[in-house]
């Protein structure tokens, strides 16, 4: 039965292109923490020495990372929850952990989006005057003084947020190719001119200098602080998108036969280039500031929240072109939080199409309404900043870095599947992997994330967090990030929809199944002979994905409740070959 007669499959939509595909992982992975957290990270570990950790860590975990979701993603077709499940079905759960990452990050992620979007106007008149951090803290967000949660809504940022989640329930509606692909083909490029003309303007401002020697003046020593390599790989772990979901969704909309690993290198050094880029530009500005105000780069750097909506337009307002300064900082910053929220939300709605069988408008409506009444209810609010500083720093901390641990020691000491998707990657790929890939995606990955999540851990339980109220940290927090787990749970036990193709087949099979070949190549025919099966085993030790994998299963097979009578070219070829595939692709028969 051709898998084409059942809907509901996000696999079923498509990049045009490998081109396409690029410039959407770019999109992804190039975001606010490009922008507003790798120049003060650098700056403060080492300044220039601090390239080399971070050279180090792109190639040791960053780019194999990276490989290794494209592998899971293309070689199962599949949104994170579906993919993991095909990969060996008690995996799904890590599906579902991750979808519920961009859950939470979706929610607080629009209203920083409205900030960029409305600072971009205030550009053209400096509205914050000339106190930027008491207009963004007093008049614009108006910060309760008490950590709690109100209602009480800041309408011109509430707004603002509205705009930005119709635009990307828009762009979502258009689909992969119409929608994601061509809106990020558009926007990417544009932050890249944006970011470019104002790097030039930054760089001619006097006391520029001193920012970048502040920037790249190496501090040899911090090389000996393990603090500093750490830095180094949770910055390329945050900034490249890898653990939870987005970069194996958008994979499975490449094309059977696609260049993988050259992808994935395209896409490592083009998201760092643009992070030096972004530091150049950011120092060069800080360093105008601190000659201005007659005081050290040291007293004006700062990172996150601060440097764009507080440092920033303190430097606009005394900058010469500080009007186009404004206007393309904070475009820059707007386009590279939509194209990385369009992919956060993309994790979601695959993930909800795949389980409930629903059409793409069906499923991103239902999963974008929702999201955007929550984020309206709590984050355009007195309180909301508040909300958004917790739950940013545990769904980063005990979310993702968590998650990726798990998936990856999964992948490795679990079930054994890196030589799988090893053979996969480079079954289609230019660039050739080895031992060498499995050993830092394997072993270095785990041990960096694990110190990472033990070191915030032991952290937050002796200190606290940021002087808040035990009470509001316990509750979002601590048990966001819990909650996340049980829920990643409880969905993985719901059964798949019967209206979806995704429920019960599966363009590879699961890392298990190789005793399933070993059968097959047990019969009378040729292993060739079974339409849509690989031509090669990993049961032999070689590669499985060169198989036409848009033509259907391993074996073709009718649904269980389809009641049509079997041809000879959908039945198995034998009956313990066809139990053998239905036990490991039940799905929605379950």
């Amino acid at each position: 039965m051709s898998t084409k007669s059942l809907r509901g499959s996000a696999s079923n939509e498509a990049f045009s292109g490998r081109t396409m595909f690029i410039f959407a992982a770019i999109g992804s992975a190039v975001g606010l923490g490009n922008i507003w957290r790798f120049p003060y990270v650098a700056y403060d570990n080492g300044g220039g020495a601090f390239l080399i950790p971070y050279l180090v860590a792109l190639l040791t975990a960053g780019i194999p990372l990276l490989m290794l979701d494209y592998a899971v993603g293309h070689r199962y077709r599949a949104s994170a929850p579906l993919a993991y499940r095909r990969l060996h079905p008690k995996l799904e759960m890590i599906g579902w952990w991750q979808l519920g990452i961009c859950v939470v990050i979706a929610l607080y992620y629009a209203i920083i989006l409205a900030w960029a979007m409305q600072y971009t106007i205030f550009s053209f008149t400096k509205a914050w005057g000339d106190d930027p951090a008491g207009f963004f803290m007093s008049d614009y967000m108006q910060v309760s003084d008490e950590v709690t949660i109100s209602f009480n809504f800041i309408w011109p940022v509430f707004i603002a947020t509205a705009i930005a989640w119709l635009a990307l329930l828009v762009v979502l509606m258009m689909g992969v190719q119409k929608g994601i692909g061509r809106i990020n083909a558009i926007l990417i490029p544009l932050l890249v001119v944006m970011f470019l003309i104002m790097v030039g303007i930054a760089l001619t401002l006097p006391g520029a200098s001193g920012g970048l020697d502040a920037l790249f003046t190496p501090s040899w020593e911090a090389l000996g602080d393990s603090s500093v390599w750490v830095a180094a790989y949770g910055q390329i772990f945050f900034s490249l998108s890898v653990g939870f979901g987005i970069m194996i969704t958008y994979a499975a909309y490449l094309k059977p036969k696609s260049d993988l690993t050259g992808s994935a290198l395209v896409v490592g050094f083009a998201n760092s280039s643009f992070e030096i880029l972004a530091g150049i530009g950011v120092f060069a500005a800080l360093g105008f500031m601190a000659a201005a105000a007659g005081t050290g780069v040291d007293e004006v750097a700062t990172s996150g929240i601060g440097l764009a909506f507080i440092a920033f337009p303190a430097i606009i307002s005394e900058a010469p072109f500080g009007v186009l300064i404004g206007v393309l900082f904070f475009g820059a910053l707007a386009f590279a939080g939509f194209t990385s929220m369009i992919s956060i939300v993309e994790v979601i709605v695959a993930g909800f199409r795949d389980k409930l069988g629903l059409s793409r408008p069906v499923a991103v409506a239902v999963v974008v309404i929702p999201l955007a009444i929550v984020s309206l209810l709590f984050f355009p609010t007195t309180t909301g900043l508040n909300l958004l500083d917790v739950v940013d720093a545990f769904v980063n901390n005990f979310g993702i870095v968590a998650a990726a641990l798990i998936s990856v020691l999964m992948l490795t000491a679990g079930f054994s599947a890196l030589p799988t998707l090893r053979d996969h990657l480079n079954s289609v790929s230019s660039f050739k992997l080895g031992r060498t890939w499995m050993i830092v995606a394997g072993a270095v990955t785990p041990v960096v994330l694990g110190y990472m999540l033990i070191d915030q851990l032991t952290l937050n339980l002796a200190e606290g967090y940021n002087d808040m109220p035990q009470w509001f940290v316990n509750v979002f927090g601590w048990g966001m990030a819990g909650g996340l787990v049980v829920i990643a749970y409880l969905l993985s036990k719901l059964p798949w929809s019967r209206r979806t193709s995704a429920a019960f087949t599966s363009p590879a099979p699961s890392v298990e199944d190789a005793y399933l070949d070993r059968d097959l190549l047990t019969q009378d025919k040729a292993f060739t002979h079974y339409r849509g099966t690989a031509m090669r085993s990993p049961a032999l030790d070689q590669d499985y994905s060169l198989r036409a994998i848009q033509h259907g299963t391993v074996v073709h097979q009718r649904a269980p409740w389809d009641d049509r009578t079997s041809t000879d070219d959908d039945a198995p070829a034998s009956t313990s070959a066809g139990r053998a595939t239905r036990d490991n692709h039940e799905g929605g028969a379950r």
